[in-house]
């Protein structure tokens, strides 16, 4: 479970850089500094993927990963709300509404390494 965990947030991190202007979308225009909140991000989940490859998180590193997972949620409750595309794709809203809980599924799975 952890190296797939490791490749998840390793492919969501490139995502970041390779669909830079699709992640900005899904930022809440109010937040200043859209893009370097989308950089930034993605270098967090680099960060994560390394370290989940590399060896067993501790708790504190668990904790912070979680940390970031509800830091990150707001975007994924606009998208929704908006029906932003996800990249080039238009999810329907019930799709849309329905990835929301899968955040706590991937907490509730790295509290479990």
């Amino acid at each position: 479970m952890r190296y797939g965990l490791a490749c998840l947030f390793g492919l969501a991190g490139i995502m970041h850089f390779i669909r830079l202007e699709g992640f900005t979308r899904i930022v809440p225009k109010y937040l200043h500094l859209r893009k370097t909140a989308v950089v930034v991000t993605g270098i967090i989940e680099l960060w994560i993927s390394a370290v989940l490859f590399i060896k067993r998180p501790s708790q504190k590193f668990k904790q912070g990963i979680n940390a970031f997972l509800l830091a990150v949620f707001p975007a994924n409750i606009y998208m929704a709300r908006k029906q932003l595309p996800l990249g080039n794709i238009q999810l329907p809203k019930w799709a849309l509404y329905s990835r929301l809980p899968l955040q706590f599924i991937l907490m509730a799975m790295i509290r479990k390494l």
